[in-house]
């Protein structure tokens, strides 16, 4: 049985590209240069379902274009759109703490320095815009603090923490 929190949410299908069947998956995260995995699983209607993929090719750096097994036409491949997608957890691969994972799931987690001070609990994500921003409750005040990947010293997923190595100032700022 699959079960939700051995996965991680790599993004959602968003449409058919060409007719041949291929798929547009949009990320949350920058694309790696592979995943160790030959299938994704897909959300169905609640039921998380394993797909098989023939190929896999990065296209810019939010998005890439996957061809599953025995979807070959475009109508079949609308049937995908708007889905969520997950890999399981020991695909990924690379090089950070975050490269692979979805900032979405690191909301509750606790926000600290390098220093050890604490600066918050990290309670939503925007990645509306071109940098994603981490919403942090710090006593009370909102904090937007940017999620760079190169900022990022560790991340303890048991302890729910995020250790971050901050430019001075940046947590004085409205």
């Amino acid at each position: 049985m699959i079960r939700k929190e051995d996965l991680f949410q790599a993004g959602r299908f968003s449409k058919p590209h060409g007719v041949k069947g291929e798929l547009t998956l949009l990320t949350d995260f920058p694309v790696p240069e592979q995943i160790n995995s030959p299938y994704l699983i897909c959300d169905m209607d609640g039921i998380l379902v394993p797909f098989f993929t023939e190929s896999y090719r990065p296209k810019g750096n939010a998005s890439v274009l996957v061809k599953l097994e025995n979807v070959d036409d475009e109508t079949t491949a609308r049937r995908f759109a708007g889905r969520a997608v997950y890999y399981p957890r020991s695909a990924q691969v690379g090089g950070s703490a975050t490269e692979n994972d979805n900032w979405q799931q690191r909301t509750g987690y606790v926000l600290e320095s390098q220093d050890g001070d604490e600066l918050g609990v990290i309670t939503g994500v925007d990645n509306e815009t071109v940098n994603t921003l981490l919403h942090v409750d710090r006593h009370g005040k909102k904090l937007l603090i940017p999620a760079v990947d190169e900022w990022i010293i560790s991340v303890d997923r048991t302890e729910k923490r995020i250790t971050m190595s901050l430019p001075e100032g940046l947590t004085d700022l409205q």
